[in-house]
């Protein structure tokens, strides 16, 4: 939302809460508003779409709970939200997924995501995608929980061997590319993979982390199988902060492809995971 005021954007949040968040529309905010709408419910999706330029749909779900599963999320909502977007003559629609997206997955997850790319291009085929790699930030649940289970584990498990390539983007930086792509001249349909300036292996990253925090904790590998165990349970027993969802995106390689393009293409130069935790620790110091 910032990002978007910030290149004079008037924006509306669509959200069920619209009471909520953390920006409020009003004489401080005379660009913003706030509605209430349900992705789920076609009528209120339609009365948010009313005298719009573009849409960004970056509604996501991690942990399926009764009728809110993957599918009715990542696939009816957001077709159903491209399909209002053309009825309602809108021109720029930016559909927030993620790289790794793949309609062919044995990951209930990664592949309806895919599918809701396909769907979204079917109902809308002008539509951009934002494809973000992993995405940190000050008090975020990826960052900022690594950084605390450092501090806390003198031993710390690893996904697997530790093997896994990611390239964590900055949300702020993916926040900026996506009110550039709405803001471009160009329409034609097409893709953009956000991947920070590094590519890690899961175990480098870990100690690059704990490296600027002064840690050196020991690493262990966990077996996948593990984690897999430990994510039943945690749909089961509230509390515990991990989901299916997070364990199959760490079997895979999220990593930006040089065939596509990215943040280059849209004139922003990524910060690095170093340099955001150089800043927060040196805050905190």
């Amino acid at each position: 939302m910032r990002h978007l005021l910030h290149h004079e954007f008037s924006v509306r949040i669509a959200s069920r809460h619209p009471d909520g968040g953390p920006i409020r529309s009003g004489p401080d905010n005379p660009q913003l508003q706030s509605v209430e709408a349900n992705i789920h419910d076609e009528r209120s999706v339609a009365n948010a779409l009313v005298g719009t330029y573009g849409v960004i749909n970056a509604v996501s779900l991690y942990r399926e709970r009764g009728p809110e599963t993957f599918y009715s999320v990542h696939v009816e909502s957001a077709q159903r939200l491209a399909a209002q977007a053309r009825r309602a003559g809108v021109e720029r629609f930016v559909q927030v997924s993620g790289i790794g997206a793949d309609a062919a997955s044995p990951s209930s997850y990664i592949r309806m995501r895919g599918e809701g790319e396909r769907a979204v291009r079917a109902e809308f085929a002008e539509a951009c995608f934002a494809r973000p790699a992993v995405m940190f930030g000050p008090d975020d649940a990826f960052l900022s929980t690594i950084l605390k289970l450092l501090r806390q584990l003198p031993i710390y498990p690893m996904f697997g061997r530790g093997w896994t390539r990611l390239q964590p983007a900055y949300v702020e930086d993916v926040a900026e590319a996506v009110a550039r792509i709405m803001e471009r001249a160009e329409s034609q349909p097409t893709a953009f993979e956000l991947g920070g300036p590094t590519v890690y292996s899961y175990e480098q990253l870990l100690r690059a982390i704990a490296h600027q925090a002064g840690l050196a904790p020991l690493l262990i590998p966990i077996p996948f199988a593990v984690w897999d165990a430990l994510a039943w349970a945690s749909e089961i027993i509230p509390g515990l902060p991990l989901t299916r969802s997070q364990v199959e995106l760490m079997r895979i390689d999220t990593v930006s492809s040089p065939r596509m393009p990215g943040f280059a293409e849209l004139g922003i130069s990524p910060l690095s995971i170093e340099e955001l935790l150089h800043r927060m620790l040196s805050n905190r110091g």
